[in-house]
């Protein structure tokens, strides 16, 4: 693993997604050499997987989805995450999927879920490959919930990740538990607290010894203004805040775009500041803690 930014993470590059204007623009062109340009400038910032989507078309046009998937192993190394949560798409990237030139690396399968297993189908005929298994949810009485506090997330991800050792033959390695950072401005139930500390709890339960623990940071920030009261960029300084709180407790990989400057926040810096009483906050006491991200 190399070093990314200011943290030692697992860095899945984020950009080759339709939620992306330019790349939808790609998408919807057949552009497969400006799909290689994304691919390679994530690399070239440090990723160590590329996610792909091409959104809904990937059902409909299995052809372009696995001139996609040849086009960018063309191009570079790193193995690939599909991000699709049907098991049809899934197998056309698998099998299209080129073991060799990612130098034997796995492929990525994004995401599990307890009610989307159906995904691990796949395994037998079409595997190996590693997971991301999503602990936000959980399936009680047949039903998916989202799961609210760290005892939820923590047992949610426990019983995927064993699951998948004892039915798969997975090796802890090979398991990647998203653990769904939500949004700072809606948060009153204390969510995150209970995220950082599912994500202390997985870390520390050594039948996990060697998980991985990711998420995705575009959400931490949303609905907030651009600039935080202390002049910063306010969003790249609430993931950074968030980093600097998780990755000690062992959170090791993220979902993001490979350039984006991470770096470890001083204990005195405003909005680590401001987001650690958030923390501590819930209900209307929360939302006004959150105001003072932009307003002092």
């Amino acid at each position: 693993m190399t070093q990314s930014n200011g943290f030692n993470l697992i860095v899945v590059g984020d950009r080759i997604n339709p939620g992306f204007k330019s790349v939808r623009t790609l998408v919807d062109n057949n552009d497969l050499p400006g799909i290689q340009a994304v691919a390679v400038k994530q690399v070239e910032a440090g990723a160590h997987y590329l996610d792909v989507t091409i959104g809904p078309r990937a059902v409909n046009d299995s052809d372009f989805m696995i001139a996609v998937v040849r086009a960018i192993q063309a191009a570079v190394t790193v193995p690939l995450c599909f991000d699709f949560p049907t098991a049809a798409v899934q197998e056309v990237c698998l099998k299209a999927y080129d073991l060799a030139r990612a130098n034997g690396a796995l492929p990525l399968v994004n995401s599990i879920t307890e009610h989307r297993w159906d995904l691990m189908d796949l395994y037998k005929p079409f595997g190996p490959f590693k997971v991301i298994v999503m602990a936000s949810e959980r399936v009680d009485d047949g039903v998916a919930k989202p799961n609210k506090t760290a005892e939820e997330i923590f047992t949610t991800a426990r019983r995927a990740a064993l699951r998948l050792k004892n039915d798969y033959g997975l090796a802890m390695d090979d398991i990647f538990i998203d653990i769904s950072i939500s949004a700072v401005v809606a948060d009153t139930t204390g969510l995150h607290r209970a995220t950082l500390a599912a994500i202390r709890a997985i870390r520390s339960d050594p039948e996990l010894a060697g998980i991985h623990i990711m998420g995705g940071l575009t959400n931490i920030g949303g609905q907030l203004p651009v600039k935080a009261a202390d002049g910063s960029d306010l969003k790249l300084s609430l993931e950074c805040a968030f980093l600097t709180l998780a990755v000690p407790l062992g959170f090791d990989a993220v979902l993001a775009t490979p350039w984006r400057p991470y770096q470890p926040l001083p204990e005195d810096n405003y909005i680590l500041c401001a987001y650690k009483n958030i923390l501590e906050q819930t209900g209307s006491n929360a939302l006004r803690a959150v105001r003072k991200l932009y307003k002092a």
